[in-house]
């Protein structure tokens, strides 16, 4: 039987503490300061250590500083608060997670149910770190390159804490891919992962949809309606495009963060959030806070732990790697196994991948429809724009040059962005489909950017459309 030492001065919370801790069917015990947690330790080294940061004879954290007592205990922080201070001591000290005070019954019992021996994760990480010298993968993620290695160590670090986590990165980079490789790798596992894209759902929906609404709560709602902050109880929820969010709204989940409990539209019962929450977005978090996209308080609490995933084109030795796993995910699909020609993977590797690993994948996909035997040739990849063209192959008649933008030092990221999109909706024809594709954007994504573009110049207005029925 597991075995959990409390650690708290006040002895009815200790014993209200303790009971629920018993009916977890662990054995217990408590002490009431550091001078009898150091006792405990010493006689019974305990599975599990609910550690309260007040106590009469010094912080909690000083049994830190004695890393051999603690060295086999999973500690848990109880605090009075989810502060953005206390998220970063946990993740500093190693703490496996916090409760936040008065301590609940149903948070208890949830930190309880994902503790592991710490032992154990680490067996864990030693194979996943052999996974990526032998076959170039870590979880669901591939590469061995030095950009994607130093995401590996990030995601090794914080995958067993709570923390919040913030993701950056380019379009079709493979976001949600890191999040949900955090999601494996911690403690709620076994709970459910769900995704938000903040950007392809309405404004007058997103609130029901995350915190969900009662029966009558407004016209239209004819029954109760459960959001992912519930769906997702115990586990991780992932924001993708967190600076597409409504600002009100934003307002609303930082309170989540900072309090651990929410209330659906048209209620007035707070609820509890076992929730971690990871965010992601492809545009630069400041250059949002500056823009008043993304609240500044929110940035903050959300960028407790940050993760930069690099673009393809700064991690090319993954991409025959990449390419090849693609391609054998297809033929066995399909049924029919095929291989890249040594040119098409030197073709692959030269390519700059403005449209990231998404990219990529439609790119095998297509080339795996159109090559007739078993090998493909760099007759059906995308021509390199930005290598220099050999001599032998610069002779007349010249090729036409690849169509280029062109963009000033200085410009923001966000009006970089804009250009982009705007001369490759231009360059296809204002064909949507192609763009996103290009891009490596869903066509929401790309509805949304032309919709505030065409807010910001009526010149655009036309070429904007409806949305996307899809």
């Amino acid at each position: 039987m597991s075995h959990a030492l409390i650690v708290e001065d006040d002895p009815d919370a200790a014993r209200m503490m303790a009971t629920l801790v018993e009916q977890q069917r662990f054995t217990v015990a408590t002490a009431g300061s550091l001078r009898d947690a150091r006792k405990q330790l010493a006689l019974h080294r305990p599975d599990v250590m609910l550690l309260d940061l007040q106590l009469p004879d010094g912080s909690g954290m000083e049994l830190f500083k004695s890393p051999e007592l603690i060295a086999h205990s999973e500690v848990v922080l109880i605090t009075g608060h989810a502060s953005l201070d206390t998220s970063i001591q946990a993740l500093r000290l190693g703490a496996a997670d916090y409760l936040i005070k008065p301590v609940s019954p149903r948070s208890l019992e949830g930190v309880l149910s994902r503790m592991m021996k710490p032992g154990a994760l680490q067996t864990e990480l030693g194979e996943l770190e052999r996974q990526v010298d032998e076959q170039g993968r870590f979880g669901p993620m591939w590469g061995r390159s030095a950009p994607m290695r130093r995401v590996y160590k990030q995601i090794s670090r914080v995958a067993a804490t709570s923390i919040s986590v913030l993701i950056t990165g380019e379009s079709g980079s493979g976001k949600e891919v890191v999040a949900r490789a955090v999601h494996e790798l911690s403690r709620r596992r076994q709970r459910p992962f769900l995704a938000v894209n903040c950007g392809a759902i309405s404004a007058n929906l997103i609130e029901s949809e995350i915190f969900g609404h009662e029966k009558g709560s407004f016209t239209g709602a004819d029954s109760q309606h459960q959001g992912f902050f519930e769906r997702a109880h115990g586990g991780t929820l992932f924001l993708d495009e967190i600076t597409e969010m409504p600002m009100e709204l934003q307002v609303k989940l930082l309170r989540v963060l900072e309090t651990g409990t929410f209330m659906r539209v048209g209620s007035t019962q707070l609820r509890e959030a076992d929730v971690r929450v990871i965010a992601a977005t492809n545009r630069s978090p400041l250059q949002a806070v500056d823009e008043h996209k993304l609240r500044d308080d929110l940035y903050y609490r959300l960028n407790v732990f940050p993760i930069e995933l690099p673009p393809l084109r700064e991690r090319a030795e993954d991409v025959p790697l990449l390419a090849s796993r693609f391609l054998a995910d297809v033929g066995q699909r399909e049924g029919r196994a095929k291989r890249f020609g040594a040119a098409a993977l030197e073709a692959l590797q030269a390519y700059r991948w403005p449209g990231n690993v998404r990219e990529l994948r439609n790119v095998v996909q297509r080339a795996y429809v159109m090559a007739d035997g078993e090998e493909i040739s760099a007759e059906w990849l995308p021509r390199n724009a930005g290598v220099p063209v050999p001599a032998e192959a610069a002779r007349p008649p010249a090729a036409p040059a690849e169509p280029s933008l062109v963009l000033p030092l200085g410009v923001s990221m966000a009006e970089a962005e804009k250009r982009l999109i705007l001369a490759t909706f231009r360059h296809f024809d204002q064909h949507k489909e192609r763009t996103a594709a290009v891009l490596g954007m869903s066509m929401k994504t790309l509805y949304n950017r032309l919709k505030e573009y065409a807010r910001e110049d009526a010149a655009v207005q036309d070429a904007v459309g409806s949305p996307p029925s899809h």
